[in-house]
Parts: C-alpha cells; structure tokens; sequence
C-alpha cells in the first residue's frame, strides 16, 4: 500500500506540473501561430506526457485490492439504490470505453434471501477522482440476463427503486426475467425485461422507471413515477398489440388506497375508479361518454381469494375473450387457473354480439373454480326467435388449442318465424318447442362438432347420423346458403 500511495504522490504532482504548462502555453494560442506550435518539439512532448499521465491515471483502480474494492463497490451500491449485492467472482476493471468494473455470477439480497440470480453486472464509475477508493462515485449499473424471483410481500420491489438516488446516476437491466410466485413457490407468471432503465427527469423533477417487457407472449411499455411527497404513484402503460394505453394515479397516502386510471382504446376513452387494501380490491369502469355504452363493476377478496366481476354493456367482443391468442386461452396455456385456491366469476348483460348482428341480448355467465373454468347458465337470443343456453360446459387447453366442450338448449319461441328464415320446404315444418344437443368447439379453427341431438326430449336416429358427416366451420356457418341447407338437411330428416 505504501508503494500505490508514493506512485499516487507523484502522479498528482506530474498532473500539477502538465496543467501549469498546459495553461501558459494554450493562452498563447492563436490561430496565425498553430503551424509554429506544432512544430516545437515541447508541444509534442507534452501532449505526449498528457496522453500518458492520463492512461495511468484511468489504469489507478486496478492497484486497489479485490476486498476492498467488493466492500467499497458493495457499500455505495447499497447506499445509492438500497440494494445488497453480493459478488461471488473477481471484480475485473476495464477503462474502455468509460471506467467500470465487470463481473458474473453475482446477486441480490432482501431479509438474508436471495430474490436475484445476475449473470453478468457493469459498475459505471466517474472520471473525477480515482486516486482514492472511497470517492469512487458509481454513475450507472447495467445488470444482464438477471432473474427475479418476486411474490406478494416483495412485488413492489421495482416500484421502491425509485425512491432511490439517481440523480447522478442510473440503473439498468437488460435481457431478464421476473418469476411471481406464490408462497408456496409456484411461478404464477413470467415477465420478460427486454430493456429497463431508472433515471432522473430534469423537466419532471422526478426519478423515472421507463421499461420494455413481454408477458404471456405479448409486449408491452411502461413508465412510472413517483411524486413522494404527495405520496402518488404515476405509471402509464402500452400494449400497442391491442392499441390500448393505460394512465394510472394511484394515492398511497391512507390504508385504503385510492385511484384513478383513463383506459384509451381505438381513441376512444374510458375511465376506471378503484380502492385497495391488504384484504380487497375493488373497481368500478365506465365509458368516459355523456351516454355511457358500458360499465362494469368488480371485487377480489385476498383473504381468502375470490372474486365477483360484474357488468352491462351495449355491445361485446367475444373473440377479446376466447379467440386464438386471446387472454383466456393465454392464461390455460400458462397453467396459471389450475390453481384450486383460484375462485373467480364474471358476469357480463350485452345487447349486442360484435360481428353477430343476429344474436342479441347475451348473458355472459362464467366461473374459474377449482382449476376448472366453465360458463354453465349463459344464454343468448337468436333473432328474438329462440333462446339457446349452455349447460355442463367446459373450457380447456389440448395440443396448444382452445376447446369448449358442453350441451345447449334451445327454447324456440317462434318456429314459423325460423322456417321462413331457413326457406325450409312447408312439408318439412314440424312442430318443434326445444332442441338439446352435445358439442365441441375448436376457437381456433371455428370448427363446431354437434351429437347426441335431441328434439322434443325424443332422440332420433336419423338425424344423428345425418350430424355424424357434418362439420360446422366458423366460414360455412356465415355463409348463409351453407348454413340453410345443412339445417334444411337436418329438418327433413328428422320429418321423416
């Protein structure tokens, strides 16, 4: 040590020495003279002695020992961010392109467990003293390919990093992974950072979390900032896939938390109110429109777990619910609703079906229990002509697919009305008040299977074996002419 100190001694005197030339000689600088200057031979060994000193002087960290470097490093990560890292491999230094020390295989702690696992680490440090280890000043770290391991009493740990100092300073990482777990460590969900980033807005006066991220395959944006002293929470999400955009203020000032967001979807606005706390969640959306087309209200009750969402709206779009890539089919997928502690219920009155101007009035009836979803009870209006319901349902995941298996009923209120519909032959009209069936439907390939049909509560062989060589595709049932004739074929056979 006593060496690095005489070596540091005489690097801070040549440094001394080079400023005072440096500064007799470029106040005599003009620009008639330059040619003259370079010339000198003085001028050249100068700038030579300055390349030197200043090579040195950016190699000084790599006489400083390994411990003291880890205890010191350690010791203003803690203090600037609040995190505890621990290095299990040596700290190698490199000068190019800025001064930072590089090394894998290193972690996070929180409460004495590990809640990181960081394959690689780069401490940035600033240019302005080296000559002493504890005015080493740390202006950004980028952590790559680092994976979190977040439950319900950590989940807020992104959130509490920007109460931290980064005012001189940011805070990256790059290429990772947030596993939520449950307390029994399950992995409910993977998050996927693709490029995360805390710094200090000059114009908001706030610290910022900007961050790139990918969730049951789909990307997403978001920003958050935190006003401290009015205790509230800003964030503003993008899920440009589904071109949705989400501002939340969220007040963490009370026990019961309060807050507000404004959904922009397709440029048209809607707002959400909700109050949480450690026991419930509750909410209440609506359309932000003189005449409201929707609202919806919900609670989920933490201790124990459910859930009851409830709501009416003018017109719904099924396939956001049960279409190929759609949210239900991403959550069977993940194998997150397997889950028997899950317990959830949505309820939903719309008037009208997107797409399906002749069904009307659905009644959306749906429930996730004991890691089975079903939607016995729903019920939808065809024409105002009959009213079909589900029972003994069942929506399941197999080969990557989205299947609903279950029986219908229809009640049919006007069987004349539908044969005129249908241009179905008067010889063929029977009296008909109910038809039962069993089916399977493929959401991803609209592919429907029906069997088991029963009309009037009587089974009849040869309708049944007419269904046996018929498929319903999502194209043949729009396409009216198809869909008459296969119904005609139906009716006459069951004629007789």
């Amino acid at each position: 040590m006593t060496k690095l100190n005489q070596f540091v001694k005489s690097l801070k005197n040549i440094n001394k020495s080079i400023n005072n030339l440096l500064e007799r000689n470029l106040n005599k600088l003009k620009f008639d003279n330059i040619k003259i200057l370079a010339t000198n031979n003085k001028i050249i060994l100068t700038f030579v002695a300055v390349f030197v000193f200043f090579v040195s002087y950016l190699l000084l960290p790599i006489f400083y020992k390994q411990i003291e470097i880890s205890k010191e490093l350690k010791n203003e990560l803690l203090s600037k961010f609040n995190l505890e890292f621990t290095f299990t491999q040596k700290l190698d230094y490199n000068f190019f392109p800025r001064p930072h020390f590089v090394t894998n295989q290193s972690s996070i702690t929180e409460n004495q467990k590990n809640i990181a696992d960081i394959n690689q680490i780069k401490i940035y440090i600033s240019l302005d003293n080296l000559f002493s280890l504890k005015n080493f000043n740390i202006t950004e770290v980028i952590l790559e390919n680092a994976n979190f391991q977040l439950n319900s009493k950590n989940s807020n740990f992104f959130i509490n990093l920007l109460n931290n100092n980064f005012l001189d300073s940011n805070f990256r990482i790059l290429n990772s992974n947030i596993f939520f777990k449950n307390l029994e460590g399950e992995v409910l969900f993977l998050n996927k950072i693709k490029n995360l980033k805390y710094y200090y807005d000059q114009n908001e006066l706030k610290n910022v979390l900007i961050s790139e991220n990918e969730i049951f395959n789909t990307s997403f944006s978001l920003k958050a900032m935190d006003h401290v002293v009015e205790k509230k929470l800003y964030t503003k999400l993008n899920l440009d896939f589904a071109k949705l955009q989400i501002e939340n203020i969220f007040n963490y000032k009370d026990d019961t938390k309060i807050g507000s967001a404004t959904l922009l979807f397709n440029k048209k606005k809607s707002l959400i109110n909700y109050k949480t706390n450690k026991i419930f969640f509750e909410f209440n959306h609506f359309d932000d429109a003189d005449k409201k087309k929707f609202s919806y209200n919900g609670k989920l009750n933490f201790k124990p777990f459910y859930s009851t969402f409830e709501g009416d709206t003018e017109e719904i779009n099924i396939f956001y619910l049960f279409g190929k890539n759609a949210i239900i089919a991403e959550l069977l997928r993940t194998g997150i609703l397997n889950s028997k502690n899950i317990d959830f219920k949505l309820n939903i009155n719309a008037n009208k079906i997107q797409g399906k101007r002749n069904f009307v009035n659905l009644f959306l009836k749906s429930k996730i229990q004991e890691g089975l979803i079903d939607i016995d009870d729903t019920q939808i209006e065809w024409k105002n002509n009959s009213i079909i319901k589900l029972t003994d349902t069942l929506i399941f995941v197999k080969d990557g697919k989205l299947f609903l298996d279950g029986k219908t009923q229809i009640n049919i209120k006007n069987v004349q009305n539908i044969y005129k519909f249908l241009l179905t032959p008067k010889n063929f009209r029977k009296k008909i008040e109910t038809i039962d069936f069993r089916f399977s439907y493929d959401f991803g390939e609209k592919v429907i299977i029906l069997n088991d049909i029963i009309i009037d509560g009587q089974y009849n062989q040869k309708v049944n074996e007419k269904l046996n060589n018929i498929y319903f595709r999502g194209s043949d049932m729009q396409n009216k002419i198809y869909f008459k004739n296969m119904t005609n074929s139906l009716l006459k056979a069951y004629a007789g």
